[in-house]
């Protein structure tokens, strides 16, 4: 299988400079940031197993909003 990010445009390092003032991590925060009204549930993670590997992550955010990582391992691995 072909990495996902091969063949593709990279971004030049000037581009990727943190914003002045700020840490890394707070300018990630930032930029990564949603609004969650009045939610009361909880955030939480759930994990995916095939087996003994873990093949997928799904985050859900107390808004309720849901994000699904797959797991890719190297073959043989």
């Amino acid at each position: 299988m072909k990495p996902f990010l091969s063949g593709r445009n990279q971004m030049s390092a000037p581009n990727m400079q943190p914003i002045a003032g700020l840490s890394a991590a707070e300018a990630v925060a930032r930029a990564t940031a949603h609004k969650h009204g009045n939610a009361t549930p909880t955030p939480s993670v759930e994990a995916i197993k095939q087996g003994d590997k873990i093949v997928r992550l799904i985050v859900t955010c107390s808004c309720g909003e849901r994000i699904e990582i797959d797991c890719l391992y190297p073959a043989g691995g």
